[in-house]
């Protein structure tokens, strides 16, 4: 099994934990995002809405999507990850920089690689998260949509690729951004364990997977969140004038909620995110760095 397999198979396995541990928390916080000004007093009575209004199962609603989905865009984060250190590494050791072997990269070229993993990400994200959130904030009674498949069908039928890929730009905007920052911070704690312990990588403990995996996902949300709030806006905004379009562009749709809504309608939603955080990301590096342990055993 060749690197790139190896990583894009880890990757997956990383993507899986992310969903199954952080969806719950992630339904609670795109309503809380998308919902009118005054809907809900908090995290706990939206989630507890939830709970009386559609039952235990709503907080599951759209998982489908974001299982292979996400599992993908993970395969996609990881596998270009890799891809890029390799590449840097392989320029270290023809400059002679980066240690002995090569493989200590500078926070340059981790926020290159980061960034490029975002970027390739988000051919892929953008959609799925889309089908997702439609899913996600779609009424219980009479839904528009019977799952993902039909909401892809529908969308498309309806508004060609375009729609299928509404809020493109805003979530390349924050996949960019926030992957840069994201396996910057987990690198670099990764790169000093490895340098204050004499140890491998694959030594890591899978205890400080989860830390460094959590440090990681608070540093991506604490840069990207107001972008995320403006990407699901984009993401359940009308398709037309005549479907209840409000927002031109993502631009003019940080303008209106800033008018209308005030500097805080930005940070809404930000209670469950910060809970799902460490959960959801350490989850994703830890499977990643045991499944790319357990395949590169062979």
């Amino acid at each position: 099994m060749s690197k790139t397999i190896k990583d894009l198979t880890a990757g997956t396995a990383g993507g899986i934990a992310q969903v199954l541990v952080g969806q719950p928390f992630d339904i609670v916080k795109v309503r809380m995002q998308t919902a009118p000004k005054g809907t809900y007093s908090g995290m706990m009575h939206c989630a507890g809405g939830i709970l009386k209004n559609e039952g235990p199962l709503a907080f599951y609603k759209g998982t489908l999507t974001p299982l292979l989905g996400i599992g993908v865009c993970v395969s996609i984060q990881f596998g270009v990850i890799e891809y890029m250190k390799r590449f840097f590494t392989h320029r270290n050791l023809a400059s002679g920089s980066g240690g002995v072997n090569g493989k200590d990269l500078n926070a340059g070229q981790l926020v290159a690689s980061g960034v490029a993993a975002g970027l390739a990400n988000g051919f892929v994200s953008g959609p799925v998260e889309h089908i997702r959130i439609r899913l996600q904030t779609q009424p219980s009674i009479n839904p528009p949509y019977n799952g993902p498949f039909d909401a892809m069908r529908k969308i498309y039928s309806a508004h060609g690729i375009a729609g299928i890929f509404k809020g493109q730009g805003v979530t390349f905007l924050r996949e960019a951004t926030g992957y840069g920052v994201y396996f910057l911070a987990y690198e670099k704690l990764v790169q000093r364990e490895m340098r204050t312990k004499g140890i491998k990588r694959e030594e890591l403990s899978p205890m400080n997977a989860i830390l460094y995996g959590a440090a990681a996902g608070y540093a991506l949300w604490a840069v990207i969140y107001p972008i995320d709030m403006i990407k699901s806006r984009m993401q359940t905004d009308g398709f037309t004038s005549m479907t209840g379009r409000k927002y031109a562009s993502s631009l003019d749709c940080a303008r209106q909620v800033w008018r209308s809504e005030g500097p805080k309608a930005f940070l809404r939603g930000l209670g469950p995110t910060l809970i799902r955080s460490p959960f959801a990301n350490g989850a994703t590096f830890l499977g990643f760095e045991m499944a790319n342990r357990f395949l590169n055993s062979f």
